[in-house]
């Protein structure tokens, strides 16, 4: 049994060490990066439809099987000119493999990745005018939690801290490890393949896509 725990805790860190591109199961979309799926939707997403009300009602209820939207800026129609409309989300904890109800992380890599860490995503979607329709240029940024220590760690515990003024060494019962902040990861482009499928799904719009070299035709610098 105990060899079991330690097959089990080495598998799991092994894929904690590694990145999305070498999990068979999770492609890439990263621009430049080599890539296992060979095909990928075009981001900003160009819809050739006219009914700006319809776009945006579809983007929205998009949008919210994902996130919870924090502020719209609709596209409005000002002087004959219709101006380019935005949605921002509320910063969101990533789901783990004990949420599989949850869209917010995708299968794999993702999911794994925010069951051992604290990550949270947040959404900015740019809805732009572009002849008789709208470029719709959807971007996930992913970030980590950065703490003063690890959990459930006692070294230097009793030590105060003079790295940072604006921390300040207020613990509470249970001395958890105090937040200083969030690392950005950049940006989450299997999530943004996901929720773009599914804008062009209810849409009813055919996403152009491009496709990408084979592993070992990509430079990695």
């Amino acid at each position: 049994m105990a060899f079991r725990h330690w097959h089990l805790n080495l598998w799991l860190l092994f894929l904690a060490g590694c990145t999305p591109q070498q999990l068979p199961w999770q492609p890439s979309a990263n621009p430049g990066v080599a890539a296992v799926a060979g095909v990928v939707a075009e981001n900003p997403l160009y819809v050739p439809v006219s009914d700006r009300e319809f776009v945006w009602n579809q983007i929205v209820d998009t949008v919210d099987d994902y996130f919870q939207i924090e502020r719209e800026e609709r596209v409005r129609l000002i002087g004959g000119v219709a101006t380019e409309g935005r949605i921002d989300t509320v910063p969101l904890t990533g789901a783990t493999l004990l949420e599989p109800w949850r869209r917010d992380s995708t299968h794999g890599y993702e999911k794994l990745h925010a069951t051992l860490q604290s990550i949270r995503r947040r959404a900015v979607v740019r809805v732009i005018p572009d002849g008789g329709g709208y470029l719709i240029d959807l971007a996930v940024f992913k970030e980590v939690e950065d703490v003063d220590r690890a959990e459930h760690s006692t070294i230097g515990a009793s030590t105060l801290r003079y790295d940072s003024s604006l921390v300040r060494n207020q613990r509470g019962p249970e001395d958890r490890p105090l937040t200083l902040g969030w690392i950005s990861l950049g940006r989450d482009t299997s999530l943004e393949q996901q929720m773009l499928s599914d804008l062009s799904g209810r849409l009813a719009v055919a996403p152009p896509t491009r496709t990408l070299p084979p592993i070992d035709a990509v430079h990695l610098p």
